[in-house]
């Protein structure tokens, strides 16, 4: 898909010890969160199968079927989906044994929605896909989208090495009650491979 993983993708599961206390068990977290992310999954996957949003996952000469201002309304639904999960993820009070580790993972992304939006309305006013394209606006974007994978496929490699050890304790940024088994899966491979060509028409031919 073209657009980041929009938490799509996201499986968390925890295999531990609830905790004690009147605050949330990592066990409802983990549900918690499993809830938003499978109710996003079902609304993108209804977006890009519709006429509306099929845009977001074209590339090449796809495009030609479409017009920067489609790419416009359907990044603005995209948004709405977004918008529901910040919503759900901020009324969200994460275990202290997670907290950090929460708030790591969820507010890294709020640096790339600004791209995607200042994009999105460029989009609006584009006369067409080459415009677009070398637009500043659409360069900043790439960056961003590539940036926000890195970030992804870095962490998801702390994470599978840590598992690998088998140990937390020499991992300051995972808590030591997290003492069975965490995988994450974070969906890294649901970006682009080459983010820097994302929305990029073909080279226009000449006689």
């Amino acid at each position: 898909m073209h657009v980041r993983r929009v938490w799509v993708g996201v499986l968390l599961v925890l295999m531990v010890g609830a905790c004690g206390g009147g605050e949330m068990t990592l066990t409802e977290y983990v549900d918690r969160l499993n809830g938003i992310v499978e109710r996003a999954r079902q609304q993108y996957e209804i977006l890009i199968s519709s006429e509306q949003g099929e845009v977001l996952v074209a590339e090449g000469a796809q495009l030609a079927d479409f017009t920067p201002q489609d790419l416009q309304a359907a990044f603005e639904r995209l948004r709405k989906i977004e918008a529901e999960v910040e919503e759900a993820v901020d009324a969200i009070d994460p275990p202290e044994q997670v907290a950090e580790l929460h708030n790591y993972w969820f507010d890294f992304d709020r640096n790339f929605i600004p791209a995607q939006e200042v994009m999105a309305a460029r989009a609006g006013t584009a006369a067409d896909w080459d415009e677009l394209s070398e637009s500043p606006e659409m360069a900043a974007y790439r960056a961003a989208l590539a940036e926000d994978k890195r970030w992804c496929t870095d962490f998801q490699a702390k994470l599978d090495a840590t598992e690998e050890r088998g140990i937390f304790a020499e991992t300051p940024w995972i808590p030591g009650e997290l003492k069975e088994v965490v995988q994450l899966v974070l969906g890294c491979q649901g970006y682009p491979a080459h983010p820097e060509d994302v929305y990029r028409p073909p080279p226009t031919s000449t006689p």
